[in-house]
Formats: C-alpha cells, structure tokens, sequence
C-alpha cells in the first residue's frame, strides 16, 4: 500500500460527483484513504465520515468543497498537518492558500484525477 494518506474533503455518494470518482480512483492506486462529507454514504467499500474526526499521518488533504464552505474546514485541515493540500479546480482558495502556506503546507492547484492518472500523484 502506497503511504500517501488522503482525506477527500466533499465526499459524496453519488457516483457522477468528482469526489466520490477521486475516493474510488485513490482506493484503486491502493492509497489509504478517508472520505469526509455532509451525507451518509459508502464509496465502494469506503464509509463516508461526517464528523471532523483527528487522524495521524495524513499526507494530503484533496478538496471538493468550493471556496465559499471552506472556512468550516480550515482549523481541521490544519489541526491534520498534512504534507499538502490538492485545490481540485473549482476549489481554489488564496485565504486557506495562505493559511497553509504559513504552516508549511505545500499547496497545488491541480485534479486529482488528472495526477493519480498521469503517475505524477
């Protein structure tokens, strides 16, 4: 199993949603994954948490939540110290760019899709 840990920010259960194609997507390149969204759901085999629970060793944190939601999520994000933060497009954020530049969070305006597909995730 690869050891870049991954919590998809705006998971859904629908399978038309990026979010839920990422959970799948990341599951298949066998990464650990976390799926955290406002809904009660189950990716393949992979719950869907509603609750901003701690996790260790969290290497990237992948958001499918526009902009404007995602002051809710700042202080968890960073409560996860995670090695980077994926703006899917859509996402982009200059407020939790900054926020995470300042606590030495690499950030990248990138898909995830794109990046597990291309090798370069």
């Amino acid at each position: 199993m690869k050891n870049k840990k991954t919590i998809v920010i705006g998971a859904s259960p629908k399978p038309e949603r990026y979010a839920y194609k990422a959970v799948t997507l990341l599951k298949r390149h066998d990464f650990p994954v976390i799926a955290l969204g406002i809904r009660n759901g189950n990716i393949n085999g992979i719950e869907i948490i509603k609750d901003k629970l701690p996790h260790k060793d969290i290497h990237t944190v992948t958001l499918y939540v526009g902009a404007d939601r995602q002051s809710n999520y700042y202080e968890y994000i960073l409560s996860l110290k995670p090695k980077r933060i994926i703006f899917n497009p859509g996402t982009e954020n200059s407020e939790l760019l900054k926020l995470a530049q300042e606590n030495n969070i690499e950030t990248v305006e990138h898909c995830t899709l794109v990046m597990l597909n291309s090798g370069i995730f």
